[in-house]
Order: structure tokens, then sequence, then C-alpha cells
């Protein structure tokens, strides 16, 4: 089976980094090569995920991000539709919600090339979310939908999608979590580097782990204030990685005089965040893929968002929302989860860290 593969983003990186492993352990009947759309063009975004995670070369590369949501997945469109008609694989394998997600399943569904949706079925119910609408459709684009969990499962039972294609696969990301969290703590020095994020990481020294990045929140100045003045009044030291389109917004808003109170690094490795995830005594993100790493290495969250795919994260308690246009609703979603006893069983919601295993098992029966 020839398989191409689409991925443009962090959460995609580390997605392929388990699916990959398992596609390689098939012994060649699946032969996979990677088409990287370049949606996170920025190299400590991008190539170092690469690079630490053990994922294959990207065959190809199309370089094209920074861009408008409707531009970038137009121009992703056409070019993904060149690579298809030049290498005509058997399937087209998609992970996530992303612009690359949708342009690569438009382009392989156009051409009556099979869709293969990896996390599917996760619905946050918020029609003006992009990332919403880029897995209702590529769900329904989809031949097969791998969803990570039962609720996922009953999502697209309820929107009419055919029994034979969905499979309850689990999560790569448990695969991932398992994979890597002895790995990040094995290179502990290596991975902190800075005797200031070793200081920071010391199991006596309780912090908070942030990251900001989703255009509702930093393109609209007066959330980006709110959620930067929570954050500097936050109960522990906060640790922001800067994810680079949040650092241009926080200059063109001119917010830089809230980043004082916080301890700021630039973007890190897949690696890197693992192990302050684990280390950390809360993390207060607006990532899909972070609040659910956050969960799998045993840390409280805070999701600064008003909705979450995740639901269940919320109904077990591991998870809060809180809404990122006010400064004392996320201060107190801090302090109760601040409060949650961390050393609690998790449920395993998402599978026994197998799930890439279980997907390729099921792509080589096609």
């Amino acid at each position: 089976m020839q398989l191409l593969t689409v991925v443009g983003a962090r959460p995609q990186f580390i997605k392929a980094s388990a699916l990959s492993r398992a596609i390689a352990a098939t012994g060649g009947a699946i032969q996979e090569q990677i088409l990287h759309t370049g949606q996170h063009y920025d190299a400590a975004m991008s190539d170092q995920f690469f690079a630490e995670l053990g994922i294959p070369a990207a065959a190809f590369h199309l370089g094209i991000g920074g861009g408008s949501h409707g531009a970038n997945t137009g121009r992703m469109l056409e070019a993904i539709e060149r690579v298809l008609l030049a290498e005509r694989p058997d399937a087209l394998l998609v992970y996530g919600d992303t612009d690359s997600t949708l342009a690569g399943a438009l382009a392989a569904s156009k051409l009556k090339i099979p869709v293969v949706h990896v996390e599917a079925g996760l619905r946050s119910f918020n029609r003006h979310q992009p990332e919403e609408q880029n897995r209702v459709l590529t769900d329904h684009l989809a031949e097969l939908c791998f969803a990570p969990t039962d609720t996922a499962v009953a999502h697209l039972r309820r929107e009419g999608i055919a029994e034979e294609r969905i499979v309850r696969s689990g999560d790569v990301m448990a695969d991932a979590a398992r994979i890597f969290g002895e790995q990040a703590e094995a290179q502990a020095g290596e991975l902190l580097g800075s005797s200031k994020l070793q200081a920071l990481a010391a199991a006596d020294q309780p912090f908070i782990l942030t990251t900001i990045h989703r255009a509702e929140n930093t393109d609209d100045p007066a959330r980006l204030e709110a959620i930067l003045t929570a954050l500097g009044q936050a109960p522990l030291r906060v640790l922001l990685p800067l994810h680079p389109r949040t650092r241009a917004r926080i200059e063109t808003h001119q917010l830089q005089h809230l980043l004082e109170p916080l301890m700021l690094t630039g973007p890190l490795g897949f690696l890197a965040m693992v192990l302050l995830e684990r280390r950390a005594a809360l993390v207060v993100t607006d990532s899909g893929g972070v609040q659910k790493e956050a969960f799998l290495q045993g840390t409280p969250c805070v999701t600064v968002r008003t909705e979450t795919e995740w639901v269940e994260l919320l109904e077990c308690g591991w998870n809060r929302l809180a809404d990122p246009a006010d400064p004392a609703a996320m201060l107190m979603a801090m302090a109760q989860q601040l409060a949650l006893d961390a050393g609690q069983p998790r449920p395993m919601l998402y599978g026994d860290g197998h799930a890439a295993e279980a997907i390729a098992a099921r792509l080589q029966q096609r």
C-alpha cells in the first residue's frame, strides 16, 4: 500500500511520530511518504520536531504558511493535488483539524483517492472555529475515520457517517506520551538547557506552564490583554514559551509590558514540553493538543477557551474551561485546578498507548 501522509503543524508532527513508527514496523506492507505543507514554517516549530521525534524526512515540502486561512487552504489544495497526480498513492492520511488537514482531504477526495482521518469525530460545536469546520468536513470526506474515544464515535454516528467507515482506535497521543515520557526524563539536563529553566523545573519549585496561540485569543487585543493580565497575577510563577505569532500580536497590540512578570522562552521541542508538562503544577493553554498532553502526563489543566473538543477531560475534572476575556474567571479556574489532587487515578480515556499499531493493522486490511 502506498500512503501519502499530510502534516503541517506541531500536533500533527507528534501524532506522526507514533504512527510512522508503527507503519515502518509493517515491514514494507505500507510504504509511507510524508508531505509537509509548511503551515508551521518556523524551524523551531517544525524541523526540531522531525529531528528529535525520529519522523521520516518529508518527501515533499510545500513551504506554504503565514497567510490567511482561505489563502493557505487554497494554495495547499493546489499544491497537494499536483503531488497526488504525480504519485497516485493508494490513500492519503491526514491528522486532526488544521488547514493542512482539510486541503489534503479535499485534494484527495476530488481525485477519488481514499482519505484516512486520524483523530476523527471530535467536536467543539462551535462552527465559527476554523478547526471545527476543518474536522467536520474532513470526517465527511474520509473513507476511514479513526476515532480516539467513544464520544468521538458517537458524534460520527449522529452525523450519519456509515458504520463501516468508523474505527474506534484509541488516541495516538497516548502512544506518544508512553513513548516519550520516560525519554524526556532521561534527557532532562540536556532538554532544559539553561540554568534558569532547570531551576524552574526543580521538584520543589512549583510553576505554571502556559501556551497561547489561537487566533481568537491573540488577534483580539482585549482578549489577549485579559489573558496576559491573568497570567501576571497567577498564584505561581508562569513559564510562557512564546509562539511566533503570539509574540508578533503582543508587539502589534503594544502589550509587551504585560510580559514582565512572566518567564519567557522561545518555542520548545516536544520532549522539553513533555518534561515541563510532567513537572508543572498546572498547565494553562488554549491548545487542543496541550490540554490532552497535560492529562496524559498527570497534570491538571485550565483551558482558556469557552469550549473544548476534549469533553472527557472536563467530565473527569482534569481540565477546566475559563473565559479568556475574564481575568477573574481565569484566576479562579487556576486556583480550583491547583487544589485538584494530582495523585488521583486518571481514567483510561484514550486507549492503552498502542493506537498506532491498531491503525496500521487496519490500514493493511484495505
